[in-house]
Parts: C-alpha cells; structure tokens; sequence
C-alpha cells in the first residue's frame, strides 16, 4: 500500500527478492493541471508496468472494500505513504499485520511531513523506521530503525529519495526476522512524541524579517512541495535554490545587494539576521534560471525589495 514515489523501492525490492505481491493499493488517480487530466500516482505506474493488480478505493469505508482485502488473505501489509489511516478491520486482516515505512527516527516527526520537519529544524541526521501500523498515526511499536546523515545540499526531493533507498533496504532486512519470531517490537516513548503537519502553499511565503539560516533551511524543506516565494515589482517569484552568504549585510529588510564575482550567488537579500544569496530563481509566468541571468535582464533588481 502506497501512492508516491517514495514508496517505490518497497515494491521494486520486495518483488526483486521473490516476495508474492498479490494486490498494490494506491490512491485513486486525481486530475491536475489546466486540463484537468487524470494522472496515476508512480506507484501505480510501476505496478501497471509490472503485471500487478491494482486497487483504488476511496477509503475503506467504502462497501465490499474490506471484504476485497480479506478476500485476497495476505500474509503481510507493507505500507508506504500510503496516504489513509487504516481502520481496525483492516488492521486484523494479514496473520503477520501491518508494518509501515516511516521517513523518521520515530517517536520524532509523527505525521505527513517528517522529512520537511527535519530539514526545518535542522537537524543533522535522519532516517527510517519500520513499525507495526496500529489506528493511532505513526505510534506503532518499532521493528527497526536506521540513521541517516542530512547534507547541507539536501532538500526534501533529494532526502525523500535517499530514505525511500534505506526504508526498502531495511525492510528487506527486517521482514524474514519479523515472519521467524526473532524481533520484539519495542514500544515508541510517548514523552518524546511530536507531530508534524500537511503544509499549504501559503507556508511557501518568505519572510524576510526572520535570519538567513532559517529562510535556507526553509527554502530546502518546501521544495519541492509547496516552495517558497516572495514578490517582485507585485509579481511572484519563487526562490527555488538560495544560501546564506558570510556577510551581514547592510541592506534594509527585503532589499536585494549585488554581491562580488567571487560568490557563488550573485545577489542576496537581506534579512534580519544575515543574507540569503540568490541561486536559482523562478519569475512568474517562466522557467526556472540562474539569479545572475535573471539580473542580467532586470537591472533594477538590484536594490529593489522582495516582500
């Protein structure tokens, strides 16, 4: 059970290692776009491609879902990203239950968003947990965990995808101890619990007034989802790459400084606590460029304000 690309070493791992997929559950396709054109989630994809049956039900509350689940008798559910919380009945279902692929080192980071959360806080590690699933989000009892270092280069795309890497390995890892009897799941300390939450594409806004390091960390936390912005002579531009810059700066709030060749970023923008350099930038309505393309056109960007 799973829906993004997240969960996709899971499946691609398990059916490398001979293990019987009798059903992959996703989310139902959704239209997006303009066009509004259907779009199947990567997990779907996959399974398409492979030969594998797919199921799509809205929520389990819909009639005869349970029953289709309980009908295919699975020895085991592996869920990743799967994107609902699973009722009781469907909890009781698999003879060796339901475990789940979570990108944190739970009881930390409980919720939607762990990845983002760690990458906002700053923290310098990471990793993946494997639990057995129960009706409270993210509190199961622990099969295994395993660390993860974060670079000062990682964003939530990049991260995500390095943890999805080590969630299938350690599942691989984890499954035929779990089947044997020879893993006693240790129960999450609640004490130390805490919850992160679905962001909106009004988090994405930049707040200038709020120091360089926390801006950086922000702008790599929302991409690529929901990413980050500001405005531009009353235009939106989304700030895609940024870096804090060694300098204080001596700009007002808001006001973008041209900075010397030898910088890797061109301009920055000065904050309440430092600069934040310009890397990679998105004018409204355009394709992503280079900060120092962008100022090659605009000549009265430098010393304007982004708000």
């Amino acid at each position: 059970m799973g829906s993004p690309p997240f969960a996709l070493p899971a499946l691609q791992s398990l059916m490398s290692n001979k293990y019987d997929i009798s059903m992959v559950y996703t989310q139902p396709d959704k239209r997006t776009g303009r066009g509004q054109q259907v779009m199947q989630c990567a997990v779907k994809q996959f399974a398409i491609e492979s030969g594998l049956s797919v199921m799509q039900p809205e929520t389990f509350k819909e009639h005869g879902a349970v029953e289709k689940l309980s009908a295919i008798q699975p020895d085991l559910i592996v869920v990743a990203a799967y994107g609902q919380i699973l009722p009781d009945a469907v909890l009781r279902i698999p003879k060796y239950k339901c475990i789940n692929i979570h990108p944190s080192l739970l009881p930390k980071y409980r919720g939607p968003s762990p990845i983002a959360a760690a990458i906002l806080d700053g923290d310098a590690q990471t990793g993946v947990t494997i639990m057995l699933t129960e009706k409270k989000v993210d509190s199961g009892p622990i099969l295994g965990q395993r660390y993860m270092e974060i670079t000062g280069e990682d964003d939530t795309e990049s991260l995500s995808d390095k943890l999805a890497g080590l969630g299938a390995r350690l599942l691989i890892d984890t499954l035929p101890d779990w089947v044997a009897g020879r893993i006693q799941p240790l129960a999450q300390d609640e004490s130390l619990a805490s919850y992160t939450r679905m962001e909106t594409k009004e988090d994405g806004r930049l707040d200038f007034n709020l120091p360089a390091v926390q801006l950086w960390r922000k702008i790599k936390a929302y991409h690529p989802w929901p990413g980050c912005y500001a405005h531009w002579n009353k235009t939106r531009l989304k700030i895609i790459k940024a870096m804090p810059v060694d300098d204080g700066g001596k700009g007002q709030i808001g006001q973008i400084i041209a900075l010397s060749r030898m910088q890797a970023a061109r301009a920055a923008v000065q904050t309440g606590d430092g600069l934040l350099g310009l890397v990679t930038i998105q004018p409204e309505g355009k394709r992503e460029m280079a900060a120092a393309d962008f100022i090659a056109g605009h000549r009265d960007f430098i010393g304007s304000f982004l708000t």
